[in-house]
């Protein structure tokens, strides 16, 4: 069936819509978390599933009010139909046409035949065959290409055997279909076993299988590692791993690419969002936080790819930090002195260093008795507080429509009553309204800003306000930055890959046109060490807070010697 197929919505009284429909999985429904929104009451909040493959179109009802047709005949099951069927789902119509072929000449007479050649064999030419773009020399060894060809063979002998897209629908019991599919591999990992290598162990092979079918195939031994801390698929035969914070080349690969996109679609499916030809690309999360990107074909030329940054499974402490030597206990204490003093706090830092990790341990200093508003992009931050609610933005379905961007977000927190607003990344026009909250009655907000320096910080929130589309002066805007924003602390990663508190900036105000930051305590790096691992301290600086009276106000106390530099082994650890 050829790409793109066109999808032909009609419903009476109004204007047909068409839009091109590419290969994948949609949800129909009213719901505007929907791919595709059918808005009529006629229509359930979520009531069916459409599968757009290459070889085949199906739908399958999700025990739907009104239920839903095929040429007239109700669904019952997940029902495979032709293009050019027409599906009833309440008022509206839906039609899946194949593109129009395309016009061609007629060709010219052909030229008189030339006498037959003599009798005798003739090689015939070797046909050229086209690589694809994404197609690179293999690295494989022997043994695993002959793994990889037999997990390709019983993996399709699998999917003949069992309809896995129906784990889409919301109403099929998971459990059920992930035990149908172990009883299945385990059948036919035992009929082939005898012929099967040596060194192959069939009950490996077959827990492989049976994870890439159903689960996140080799992807679940790396999450369920806790050395690892990403995880990097580059095309379906090869996965990079971070590992102590060094890139190392795993020896599993995938299948093919249509099971690196199986997953892709398993892991983005939950959490309403897609990948397709339309939008190739995705970020997403796994049920413990873990961020998830990923990117296919056309972006991609080397095969869908998956980065999977992991958060462990225990939140790392305060504690932990110190005892990692990436915080000094002093500044342990400063910060959590300053977030009980209402101070608003930006966590910085390049890719990579850690700041949505430290912005989870200094959200841990938040009271308990506070009421506390999370915005994320993809949900991420896990807060031991109690009372905490939990905002994600939401990606435009099919039709252009329905998205909720983190500064929506951001202005509908402020009308919740909160406490404190964590927001879990600074990018864009948001950055404005986050300002304005800090300066009207929120302080103690935090969020996590990109940026190589402190100073660099002030200069991408200036940035991200005039991308907010207010014609702002830039000392109208240096003046609210000056007055929200109290304190930065910027992480870095470093040549060992530890990621370290290298710096904490206190903002201190206007002084002219200039904002004036003073660095409270900073990173000193002494060397390596005979392991290739960095030595160095955090240290003070021997600059003392411009607000050491307000923390006297409130009757907190902090020993004045955490920032003296002579007394610096005394605040270490």
């Amino acid at each position: 069936m050829a790409s793109p197929l066109q999808l032909v919505i009609q419903q009476e009284g109004k204007a047909e819509q068409r839009f091109n429909l590419p290969f994948g999985i949609y949800t129909l429904g009213q719901d505007q978390a929907n791919k595709l929104v059918l808005k009529d009451e006629s229509v359930s909040w979520k009531h069916a599933v459409l599968s757009v493959r290459g070889d085949e179109l199906a739908v399958e009802d999700l025990n739907s009010a009104t239920g839903t047709y095929v040429d007239g005949q109700r669904v019952r099951n997940r029902q495979v139909f032709a293009a050019g069927s027409r599906l009833q789902i309440g008022v509206f119509t839906l039609k899946i046409l194949e593109p129009a072929p395309p016009k061609t000449a007629t060709p010219p007479p052909s030229p008189p035949s030339a006498p037959p050649p003599p009798p005798g064999p003739v090689a015939s030419p070797a046909p050229k065959e086209t690589p694809p773009p994404h197609e690179r020399r293999s690295t494989l060894s022997p043994e695993a290409r002959i793994r990889r060809d037999i997990k390709r063979q019983v993996h399709k002998e699998l999917l003949d055997r069992l309809d896995l897209r129906r784990m889409t629908a919301e109403n099929i019991g998971e459990t059920a279909l992930q035990d149908r599919a172990r009883e299945l591999v385990d059948q036919i990992i035992h009929d082939v076993r005898g012929r099967l290598p040596a060194k192959i162990d069939p009950q490996k092979l077959a827990d492989e299988i049976y994870n890439e079918a159903v689960k996140l195939g080799p992807l679940e031994d790396y999450l369920a590692d806790d050395s690892i801390t990403e995880v990097m698929v580059n095309g379906h035969d090869q996965i990079y791993v971070e590992r102590e914070g060094r890139l190392v080349k795993a020896e599993t690969t995938f299948v093919d690419d249509a099971s690196v996109q199986a997953i892709i679609e398993r892991i983005v499916a939950p959490l309403g969002r897609r990948i397709d030809e339309s939008k190739p690309y995705v970020d997403a999360r796994l049920p413990d936080g873990s961020r998830v990107n990923a990117i296919i074909h056309p972006l991609s030329l080397v095969g869908p790819c998956i980065t999977i940054r992991k958060f462990s499974k225990i939140p790392f402490t305060v504690e932990k930090l110190i005892e990692f030597n990436a915080l000094s206990r002093g500044a342990a204490e400063f910060i959590d002195i300053c977030v009980k003093v209402r101070k608003n706090i930006i966590v910085s830092g390049g890719t990579g260093t850690g700041k949505t990790t430290f912005l989870n341990v200094v959200s841990g200093y938040l009271p308990e008795t506070e009421r506390i508003v999370t915005v994320e992009d993809a949900a991420e931050l896990r807060l031991p507080q109690e009372h905490v609610i939990r905002l994600e933005s939401r990606p435009a379905n099919i039709e252009g429509t329905g998205a909720i961007t983190i500064r929506d977000l951001v202005r509908n927190a402020l009308r919740m009553r909160p406490d404190r607003i964590v927001v879990g990344e600074c990018r864009g026009g948001e950055a404005l309204d986050m300002l304005q909250a800090m300066n009207t009655g929120h302080e103690g907000s935090l969020t996590t800003v990109h940026a190589n320096t402190p100073r660099d910080v002030i200069s991408r929130l200036e940035t991200m306000v005039l991308m907010s589309g207010m014609e702002l002066p830039v000392r109208a805007i240096r003046e609210q930055i000056g007055s929200a924003i109290h304190l930065i602390i910027h992480l870095g990663r470093f040549t060992d890959g530890s990621r370290r508190v290298s710096r904490i900036t206190e903002v201190c105000g206007m002084e002219g046109d200039k904002i004036i930051l003073q660095d409270l305590f900073e990173f000193k790096q002494e060397g390596l060490d005979t392991d290739g691992k960095v030595v160095g301290k955090l240290l003070p600086t021997g600059n003392v807070p411009t607000f050491v009276d307000e923390i006297r106000a409130r009757g907190l106390q902090l020993d004045p010697g955490v920032f003296d530099p002579s007394r610096a082994e005394e605040f270490a650890r």
